[in-house]
């Protein structure tokens, strides 16, 4: 079974919703340069060197800027190979959204739209070693 291991909010103004999240919730929140612009993780429970959590059954966040695809929150699950679970998916009635991509030291994401129209984050760790 694929778990659920991350959440994401687009934003119009990331300062305005960090604010937002920040102070209604307490959560930390930290920017992270990602391609030509910035991610920020939204910690909601305490994280080791790689922003993994470390409290079972706990989950982190993130903001990013609000794009054509990518409109609504995303919930992200982890499969052990995002490219055998792209197949899986398109065989299933869903389609990709965007491709495959990498966070460096901690591994890929790719985001798809199941049947209902939903668009979802997929999430591969790095092979450590």
């Amino acid at each position: 079974m694929n778990k659920v291991v991350h959440f994401e909010l687009p934003s119009e103004d990331r300062e305005r919703a960090k604010k937002f999240y920040a102070l209604v919730f307490g959560w930390n929140m930290e920017d992270m340069p990602h391609k030509d612009d910035v991610y920020t993780f939204a910690i909601t429970t305490p994280v080791d060197d790689h922003y993994m959590h470390t409290e079972k059954g706990a989950i982190n966040g993130g903001i990013f800027k609000k794009e054509s695809a990518l409109q609504h929150p995303v919930v992200t699950i982890e499969v052990p190979s995002i490219d055998d679970h792209v197949k899986l998916i398109e065989q299933a009635g869903g389609q990709l959204v965007v491709p495959k991509g990498e966070v460096p030291d901690m591994g890929y994401y790719a985001y798809f739209r199941d049947t209902e129209g939903n668009v979802m984050g997929l999430w591969e760790n790095k092979a450590k070693g």
